[in-house]
């Protein structure tokens, strides 16, 4: 399928991937921003193209995040490397299945996970503040595995939200603090993005013109998003999680419950019609 996206909305698409960058490389979630303004400013490409072009500019950002990290964050690779692993497999096979599934059938599910997830946190208010590990090395490479099945295929899948899922369950499984988890999460989203990148690149569903320049912006939003990470501490990082993770739930709730399943269709036309473009 020949497209042909104009610059301005090349621009626009950047400046969301720079946002998407900044966000995911802290507490994850990148793909709240970054996915809806892909299906908003390409109107009419197929899905997993959709998707395809997302990834490459995701997994740039994270690879750039993560890189950041392993040189200021200790990580527990006993545990990491095996799940990125996992995840790098079942990733691939979440991308398979979306060819031939409804990812939106995910969605009432992921919204009572992330539901649950920000009152946890926002009770336990020491949740994330200590690094305290509280696995043996068995159990550690055990649940590492099982992680990885998991959150793999989900991320192949379907995406958004994958980051703060991990990093929600390196620290209540795993005893991580933020920062920990953070770069943890990191190294185990490059497997899963590589992955699903594979398949999407292979099947050709990645629209390079406009993934390339975005990726680049990624790249910029997610180094001055570690940076700012590693200043400022487990305590910025904790507020933003909360932040991020709220945001997630809005939208799924807003898909789910409020526009009666065409929000999405709706908000481009109207965003278009605000840039004075016709939808």
């Amino acid at each position: 399928m020949l497209y042909t996206c104009p610059v301005e909305e090349i621009i626009y698409l950047c400046l969301f991937a720079f946002l998407a960058g900044f966000i995911d490389s802290v507490v994850g979630g990148g793909g709240l921003i970054q996915l809806p303004a892909l299906f908003i400013f390409l109107p009419g490409l197929p899905v997993p193209t959709i998707f395809g072009t997302g990834k490459l500019a995701s997994i740039a950002g994270t690879t750039a995040a993560m890189l950041r990290y392993v040189r200021s964050v200790r990580i527990n690779y006993i545990a990491i490397l095996p799940a990125a692993g996992v995840a790098f497999v079942f990733s691939f096979l979440g991308a398979r299945a979306l060819s031939h599934l409804d990812a939106g059938l995910l969605k009432p599910l992921i919204l009572l996970l992330l539901i649950l997830v920000a009152i946890y946190t926002f009770i336990k208010k020491d949740f994330g503040s200590l690094h305290a590990p509280k696995l043996t090395l068995a159990k550690e490479k055990l649940y590492g595995l099982v992680v990885g099945m998991v959150i793999g295929f989900y991320d192949g899948f379907f995406g958004p939200g994958t980051g703060s899922f991990l990093i929600f369950v390196f620290i209540g499984v795993f005893g991580f603090n933020f920062l920990a988890a953070s770069a943890a999460a990191k190294v185990v989203n490059v497997a899963t993005n590589l992955s699903a990148l594979l398949y999407f690149g292979y099947k050709g569903y990645i629209l390079y013109e406009v993934a390339v320049p975005m990726a680049v912006c990624s790249v910029l939003g997610s180094q001055l998003g570690t940076r700012t990470a590693l200043k400022r501490g487990t305590a910025f990082v904790r507020v933003l999680f909360l932040v991020v993770v709220t945001g997630i739930i809005l939208k799924f709730g807003y898909d789910l419950y409020g526009s009666g399943g065409s929000e999405l269709s709706n908000l481009a036309t109207s965003v278009r019609q605000w840039l004075g473009r016709k939808g």
